[in-house]
């Protein structure tokens, strides 16, 4: 064998590996199935349609940077508690990750006040809250998973969805 193989599409040459653009998109196809499998499995351990959100924007930077995966588990709302993050879904429809500030319990109804660690003010002012409670239970899709001090998550793995879509 030579130091440079024409027959090969990762060449080797003066010990350096040379990826070309199809190995970099076969990496990319594969590392989306590996996650695809890895939701599907996850939605049966933690409970939850949605296992996986990808943050976006840096409202909880620094504990979560754009593109960043996190993992989460369904929790009854009596168990999220203040310091929890949350993913719920926003009054227009897309996904918001941010950390309970409070908790009320109105009328049988849990209700989950939130804010970015980044922002200075709570969501009440992106006019998320209803009648000014705040979040409604049925509003969470599902609790960030922790181990220990720390968010379970992926760091920036999640950039590619977010190239994908377009933002």
């Amino acid at each position: 064998m030579t130091e440079e193989s024409t027959n090969a599409e990762i060449q080797i040459k003066d010990n350096r590996l040379r990826v070309g653009p199809k190995e970099i998109a076969s990496l990319v196809i594969l590392m989306i199935v590996v996650l695809l499998v890895v939701n599907i499995g996850l939605r049966e351990l933690t409970g939850t349609p949605s296992p996986i959100a990808v943050v976006r924007g840096n409202s909880m930077y620094p504990l979560l940077r754009e593109g960043d995966i996190i993992i989460l588990s369904k929790k009854s709302p009596n168990e999220i508690k203040v310091g929890d993050i949350i993913v719920y879904r926003s009054l227009r429809g897309s996904l918001i990750v941010h950390r309970v500030i409070e908790v009320e319990y109105v009328n049988g109804i849990y209700y989950f006040k939130t804010k970015g660690d980044n922002n200075i003010l709570d969501d009440k002012f992106l006019n998320e809250y209803e009648d000014g409670l705040g979040i409604n239970q049925n509003r969470v899709v599902g609790v960030a998973i922790k181990m220990g001090d720390s968010v379970l998550k992926i760091p920036y793995l999640g950039s590619i969805a977010l190239i994908l879509s377009g933002r």
